[in-house]
């Protein structure tokens, strides 16, 4: 090595400052494991509530991992069921034993305060019974019943499930991020101040 490459190898050093790069590696990997650790409370969370609670559909457990994921991407039915290769209607299914309700729920279906009120005061009255008081079609019956027995069983035990989701998707979230911006700030560092005047 003669004396210009050696002197522009020690100009690369100083302004790529090595260690603060491997820093930076060091601490993305680590966010990476932080990832991969919210994934498994996510997985977690789940084996606890089937558990507790027996669940109607049998997706696997990848499968209601990526379900609750999407759910707070705010996807759909149609669109979960296109991710997961299922039918909206078992997407709702799941999304009752995971006690992921929405507002506007059943999907598809106008349903008024009146008829959501007295299936609420019976909530052990079966599809049939609650069409006949209310005037609904039988499918839209049973979505209400599993609609008020999936916020029955969120509230017996304090919404905690649905709690804990969130918590686990927002882990996910901003360590993703973390890894994002530490990533560029180990670049920015890298290139500050890469512009240099060498004489040859």
């Amino acid at each position: 090595m003669n004396d210009k490459t050696e002197e522009l190898r020690d100009i690369f050093l100083d302004v790529t400052d090595e260690e603060t790069v491997t820093e930076s590696q060091e601490e993305l990997r680590g966010s990476v494991a932080g990832s991969e650790g919210s994934g498994e409370r996510l997985g977690d969370v789940i084996g606890e509530m089937h558990e507790k609670f027996a669940f109607e559909t049998e997706l696997s457990a990848e499968q209601l991992e990526r379900l609750v994921r999407l759910f707070y991407d705010d996807y759909d039915d149609e669109e979960l069921g296109e991710e997961l290769s299922i039918s909206p209607g078992t997407v709702f299914r799941a999304r009752m034993d995971l006690h992921l309700v929405r507002n506007d729920d059943p999907p598809g279906a106008t349903v008024d305060e009146e008829t959501w009120e007295t299936a609420r005061t019976q909530p052990d009255a079966d599809a049939a019974a609650l069409a006949e008081q209310t005037g609904l079609d039988g499918d839209t019956a049973e979505r209400v019943r599993a609609v008020i027995a999936a916020n029955n069983r969120s509230r017996r035990v304090s919404h905690r499930f649905r709690t804990a989701f969130e918590e686990s998707v927002t882990d996910a979230e901003l360590t993703e991020q973390f890894a994002a911006e530490t990533h560029r700030d180990g670049l920015d560092d890298a290139t500050e101040d890469a512009e240099v005047d060498v004489d040859f």
